[in-house]
């Protein structure tokens, strides 16, 4: 898998600011900071598997990064033994804006290296790897909701909104003369970690539409993305007709060379 991960370097004002002399306590929290806006939700076991600490050392310096407001702990069930839910750190809204552009330049400027030297493809493939640990996480409970796509959806959204992601599903109900199978659902997020990322790799917003296809079991459409500008990423959903058991997973555009990506179809 490829790896675009880096040390953000430490941003004018910003929360997190390192002394000229680079302190290496400053350094490693930079480095958690980094792990935690690349991989959060993510636990502190996690964490220590990712950067190579010891679970002591990264609680420390999670704990400093908690007091001071650049990450926050999200409580999600299911993974914390014995009933209890577990402890997953994500950057929190101060913490985003703590983060300079230097951080997302750096990471651009890998993934335009990468692009360089292996191709579009090689960016494509990272996109894809980058939501694969989503995909595997949400797939239970998306089925958990049945075939109906409408329950599909909002079990998507209740997923997202869990991760950080502030989303929302809206029906959508067809008016005459168009008949009931036009209605649909929109799914707008109001937060998205890469926004930046996205606006220069579209391969990003193709990746999260098609995953959203596939868990939704519908061909779906962006009409919207901050990434390009808009004030929430909307995903429009046809709910027209429920998943037969055994329906083949749907083609999503940008899948072939004769359909448009995702990112094209969108609306301004």
């Amino acid at each position: 898998m490829y790896s675009v991960s880096t040390s953000p370097a430490a941003p004018a004002g910003g929360v997190s600011s390192s002394p000229a002399v680079g302190d290496p306590d400053d350094r490693t929290r930079d480095r958690v900071q980094a792990a935690v806006l690349e991989h959060g939700p993510v636990s502190a076991a996690e964490l220590g598997e990712i950067l190579g600490f010891t679970p002591a050392a990264v609680r420390r310096h999670l704990d400093h990064l908690a007091r001071t407001g650049v990450i926050e702990v999200k409580r999600i069930t299911g993974g914390g033994g014995a009933g209890r839910p577990a402890r997953k750190y994500v950057l929190s809204s101060q913490g985003q804006s703590s983060l300079g552009d230097d951080y997302l330049n750096i990471a651009a400027t890998a993934l335009e290296q990468l692009q360089d030297v292996a191709g579009e493809e090689a960016v494509r493939k990272f996109a894809v790897e980058r939501f694969a640990q989503m995909e595997a996480r949400y797939e239970p409970e998306i089925n958990e909701a049945g075939l109906d796509v409408t329950d599909r959806a909002k079990a998507l959204s209740a997923a997202l909104s869990r991760d950080g992601y502030v989303s929302s599903a809206a029906s959508v109900d067809a008016r005459a003369p168009l008949p009931a199978s036009f209605s649909s659902i929109q799914l707008c997020q109001g937060h998205c970690p890469i926004q930046h990322l996205a606006a220069r790799f579209p391969e990003f917003c193709d990746a999260e539409t098609e995953l959203f296809s596939r868990l939704v079991g519908v061909d779906v459409r962006r009409l919207s993305t901050l990434a390009r500008g808009g004030h929430v990423c909307t995903t429009h959903i046809p709910t027209g007709r429920p998943i037969a058991s055994g329906d083949p997973v749907p083609a999503t555009a940008g899948t072939t060379g004769h359909e448009v990506t995702n990112h094209q179809q969108e609306r301004p």
